[in-house]
């Protein structure tokens, strides 16, 4: 199986495992709209955006260095699960100990809305640190399906207490951040169980030397995911703090729409980053710049065409999974949707730091779209709206996407395929003015800019498929070095 296929076949078990269920919990979105109010879901989101924001900081980074690590074929698995395990205990410890103290802080009690819901955080931290370690320890390990079949059971369980603590209980915003901790409790078990994961874990595979740099590479990512949280979802916070709880919710539910890009490109950079790593092992560094720039093109087709076909249908999307409360929140999605096109080629150039173990230039990169977040965020959603905090979130990501452009290609020189990536922020800029403006003609120009969107990338497209169905990447190399040419 040459490199394409491979890299296809993960995508396909991945999203095989991933898309069908985490989609259920999208549509979903119309129950939760029915069972909690705006400001109820604006609170729930609250809750579990502080959640994601504590996450690396208790875990150190280690979910990300267990990934990374063991994915080398010269380190011993139990040393580097072992390492992540102790770490997050650690970590569970002090977080458990310091909750008391922050209940005392009456701000922040009185911002989240009860002084129960950072015991609530608390518990949903360390549920996801120790999920995301078993999960991530899976995948590393090659166990693909594993990984798929326990996010599949991740996602039920998930619908399951949502249904019952919901719909049954009326527990309202606890039963929904409950729902997600039970799941994630449920699902670690069951990889323990099914991949016998113990077998992995001994105080006698604690190596210093081995925590150390693990340590090295993992520690810089906590601020660099911190960064990324203050990029992905500061917006929320300060629409809540500037606007209120309502037109938080309202923003919060806006945002789920655009989880269906972040979902199929995050099953994408999952399987792409286990092949970006071993190929760069086994592969000459002219074919894996080769791999890379193929890889890319057509990624950036694929996700440039799914935003334009959701930037069209976003009315009729927010029609049917929006209840009438929350319909107003549709303006908001086309900005939001932009902005996750550049996030997902964000992740992309991240990959190429992944491959070299260079976190410091991650943390560098997110730093900027934070910083510059925070400000445009300050700028704009007094004077804009919610819309302000989504034309921010754009620019950091599409700031950060140049920065990271220019330094990945520095250690890794791939095609960009920069004139066809201008040409798809063009037309996606013009579908995003006409349909938030509702400018005239708005439906005739939404059906132009997807069919311009279409031909665009259609040759990148043909291309990515012909890769796969090469028998061998071995001839592809001189048959189509004319594709791989920057800039087309």
């Amino acid at each position: 199986m040459n490199k394409y296929k491979k890299l296809v076949s993960n995508t396909a078990v991945i999203g095989i495992g991933t898309f069908g269920s985490k989609f259920l919990v999208f549509l979903l979105l119309r129950f939760y709209t029915d069972c909690l109010s705006p400001s109820q879901l604006g609170d729930a989101d609250i809750i579990t955006q502080t959640a994601n924001l504590l996450m690396p900081v208790v875990c150190a980074g280690i979910t990300d260095g267990v990934f990374r690590f063991a994915l080398d074929r010269h380190e011993d698995k139990r040393y580097v699960f072992s390492v992540g395990v102790f770490t997050i205990l650690c970590g569970s410890v002090i977080l458990l100990l310091l909750t008391p103290i922050f209940q005392q802080i009456k701000p922040l009690t009185d911002y989240l809305g009860r002084p129960g819901y950072l015991w609530l955080i608390s518990v949903y931290v360390i549920a996801a640190c120790y999920h995301s370690l078993c999960s991530q320890f899976a995948r590393a390990r090659g166990n693909t399906k594993l990984f798929a079949i326990q996010g599949i059971l991740a996602t039920a369980l998930n619908i399951l207490f949502n249904l019952i603590f919901l719909l049954g209980f009326q527990m309202k915003v606890v039963g929904y951040v409950l729902s997600i901790v039970i799941a994630d409790i449920l699902s670690t078990l069951f990889l323990l169980w099914i991949d016998r994961l113990w077998r992995f874990v001994s105080y006698k595979y604690l190596d210093r030397t081995l925590i150390r740099r693990m340590l090295r590479y993992s520690v810089p990512l906590i601020p660099t995911t911190v960064f990324w949280w203050v990029t992905n979802a500061s917006d929320r916070f300060m629409v809540k703090a500037m606007l209120g709880s309502e037109a938080n919710g309202l923003y919060s539910a806006a945002y789920r729409i655009p989880t269906l890009l972040i979902l199929a490109s995050g099953i994408f950079i999952e399987a792409w980053q286990f092949s970006a790593v071993t190929e760069a092992d086994s592969s000459h560094r002219e074919e894996h710049r080769r791999f890379f720039g193929i890889v890319f093109g057509s990624f950036q087709a694929l996700i440039f065409f799914a935003g334009a076909v959701l930037i069209a249908f976003t009315r009729v999307i927010a029609a049917i999974l929006f209840a009438s409360d929350f319909y107003a929140s549709w303006s908001y999605i086309p900005v939001l949707v932009f902005a996750t096109v550049f996030s997902s080629l964000v992740t992309f150039m991240g990959s190429v730091y992944l491959v070299d173990k260079k976190s410091v230039l991650s943390l560098l990169t997110s730093l900027v779209g934070a910083g510059l977040n925070i400000i445009l965020n300050f700028l704009f959603i007094p004077h804009l709206g919610p819309n302000g905090a989504g034309i921010a979130t754009f620019f950091s990501y599409f700031v950060v996407f140049i920065l990271r452009a220019v330094s990945s290609r520095k250690r890794l020189p791939f095609d960009l395929h920069l004139v066809r990536l201008c040409l798809n922020s063009i037309i996606m800029t013009v579908q995003t003015l006409f349909l938030v403006f509702s400018w005239p003609l708005w439906i005739l120009v939404q059906v132009l800019c997807v069919c311009a969107m279409i031909a665009v990338n259609f040759q990148s497209l043909y291309r990515g498929v012909r890769q796969v169905l090469s028998r061998g990447a071995g001839k592809l190399a001189s048959s189509d070095e004319q594709d791989t040419q920057p800039n087309t």
